[in-house]
């Protein structure tokens, strides 16, 4: 059985972080080891919460306690997403080179969460400084929007070639696999968007059509998935034709339902039994 260890935030009511992760990578037959880097009672989206984040110390206490039952050798990934701060960062990396340690073939995720379009860089000062000179080279897969493509690839991209140009010089720090999400270059649609997976110098986009919906924690479920996928298959378009499908329904039937939060449980036919399938294109 495949076993990924996640090392994200938690929340007890709505599904962000780990509280979005989990669920879909379990219900595709994944084992999950959830770490969390913070325990809050909702997502900051709502403005009020209550809780509290964990610093980097607790993070290695629980990951020594799990080496310490020996099961690291099993760790197939480990895949982290918001960083609080860059000693949760400095922990999260420790775990990988820990894990690799134990098992030379397990791959780091890293969904590199920065910022987004219209609210720009929303972390903590050094963090999109740590993703880009520490987490981001570690990685050997990265999930990137595209706003955190061109920041991580100090450019500013609209042209498919421009886009291309970005992921090479992401690749260029160390992953091999880029899944840039949210695309949205001069040639997308106005009522779609597209997903682009990068792998071996070859592209692949899936253009689904653009949903009004706006809600936390779909960039959390779309990076474990394509994990979930990519491990299982070793193909970054096949990873990217089932994550994009599963997603699309998701997010429709959470659009359909009206609801504030993803139906991760109402919907979750979706991550084995996607309702809508998308063609991989290699662009």
């Amino acid at each position: 059985m495949t076993a990924v260890l996640s090392i994200q935030s938690h929340v007890t009511y709505g599904h962000v972080g780990n509280s979005s992760a989990v669920f879909p990578l379990q219900r595709l037959g994944v084992e999950v080891w959830p770490v969390h880097t913070v325990q809050f009672s909702n997502h900051t989206g709502y403005g009020e919460w209550t809780g509290r984040v964990y610093d980097g110390q607790s993070i290695e206490e629980l990951v020594e306690g799990v080496a310490d039952r020996g099961v690291l050798a099993g760790c197939d990934a480990v895949l982290s997403g918001y960083l609080g701060s860059a000693d949760i960062g400095h922990a999260v990396v420790g775990t990988v080179a820990r894990v690799r340690a134990a098992n030379p073939a397990a791959v780091y995720c890293c969904d590199p969460v920065i910022g987004d379009v219209g609210r720009g860089v929303f972390v903590r000062p050094g963090i999109e400084e740590f993703m880009r000179e520490v987490a981001v080279p570690a990685a050997d897969l990265v999930t990137p929007n595209h706003y955190e493509l061109d920041l991580l690839s100090g450019s500013t991209t609209r042209s498919p070639a421009s886009v291309k140009d970005a992921v090479a010089a992401v690749q260029a720090l160390g992953p091999r696999v880029v899944l840039t999400t949210s695309l949205v270059a001069e040639d997308t649609p106005e009522d779609a968007v597209d997903l682009l997976a990068s792998e071996g110098g070859r592209h692949w986009r899936v253009r689904t059509p653009r949903l009004g919906v706006s809600v936390n924690g779909a960039g959390d479920a779309i990076a474990a998935l394509f994990l979930a996928h990519w491990l299982e298959t070793r193909s970054a378009a096949d990873a990217l034709g089932r994550a994009a499908a599963s997603v699309f329904g998701l997010l429709q039937r959470t659009e359909d339902a009206g609801s504030r939060e993803i139906l991760l449980v109402a919907a979750q036919d979706e991550f084995v039994s996607p309702t809508r399938t998308f063609p991989v294109e290699e662009v």
